[in-house]
């Protein structure tokens, strides 16, 4: 794999904000209300174990909110409430692996991870999100096992991550037949998914195939978040095919869109990498 098409992969999901693939979502819930008694927590805990999940449950939801606004002390604090709740709540040892990782505390992300997957081994977001964490942090191989428990659930929906994320990892191995594959896999399950289209036409673009290469890459930029990557791989798509009124129209967004950029400086330059 050459060092182009690493810096390039690795620019279109910093900027597309696509590298943390996981798959916790902010919940609608609002907070508990305030004013709630303390005559109505005891009634709640007299309820036993499920009435801890509930409450613990909020404490989750809250955590998620501020995990997802960079919070991080803050979601901390509420998933050790919630685990004190409910020591067994795989959803929240799940998060709380993601705020560890997030502060760089490795052991105790993987600590988490571990405890999650005791409780629920099967659970394919659970998987997903451990095998990102694997890839991140050198261990492709060894990630690539928990992507496959995740696509093996038939009720799961969300098929495109694990695949995608097995196409990075496959990448960041130097396995490009692996990566178009699973690329490949994970566009015809979600044609929507950028990150997948955008390595699709990389892979072409370095064979020369280029027919492929600009399809690939025409999701991404058609599409309303281009990136500077993938507005420059369609620059030198289209010059190397002969299209000069598109290589200039392309040209004309990179900069409107990105002028800063290291690509909108390299296209000024004429620095094609040819």
């Amino acid at each position: 794999m050459s060092s182009a098409l690493i810096r390039a992969w690795a620019a279109v999901l910093l900027t597309a904000g696509l590298v943390a693939c996981t798959t916790t979502t902010r919940t609608s819930n609002s907070p508990p209300n305030a004013t709630v008694s303390n005559v109505d927590i005891q009634k709640r805990d007299a309820g036993g174990p499920s009435d801890n999940r509930k409450r613990a449950a909020i404490r989750m939801q809250l955590a998620v909110g501020y995990y997802q606004d960079g919070n991080f002390s803050v979601a901390l604090d509420e998933l050790k409430q919630a685990l004190t709740l409910d020591p067994n709540y795989a959803d929240a040892h799940t998060v709380l692996a993601l705020v560890y990782a997030e502060l760089h505390q490795d052991a105790l992300a993987e600590q988490s991870f571990q405890r999650a997957l005791q409780l629920e081994p099967g659970n394919s977001d659970l998987n997903n999100n451990y095998g990102w964490f694997l890839c991140q942090h050198g261990r492709e191989k060894e990630s690539l096992g928990y992507f496959e428990t995740a696509l093996k659930n038939p009720l799961y929906t969300q098929k495109a991550k694990p695949l995608q994320n097995s196409g990075v990892c496959a990448v960041k191995m130097g396995d490009m037949a692996a990566a178009e594959e699973y690329f490949r896999r994970s566009f015809e399950v979600d044609p929507t998914g950028s990150v997948s289209a955008y390595n699709l036409a990389s892979i072409y673009y370095e064979r020369k195939d280029l027919s492929r290469a600009r399809f690939y890459v025409a999701q991404v930029n058609n599409s309303p978040g281009p990136t500077p990557a993938s507005l420059w791989l369609g620059i030198r798509i289209e010059r190397r095919l002969g299209n000069r009124t598109n290589q200039v129209a392309l040209e004309s967004q990179l900069e409107r869109l990105f002028s800063d950029s290291r690509e909108a400086q390299m296209q000024k330059r004429g620095n094609y990498g040819d």
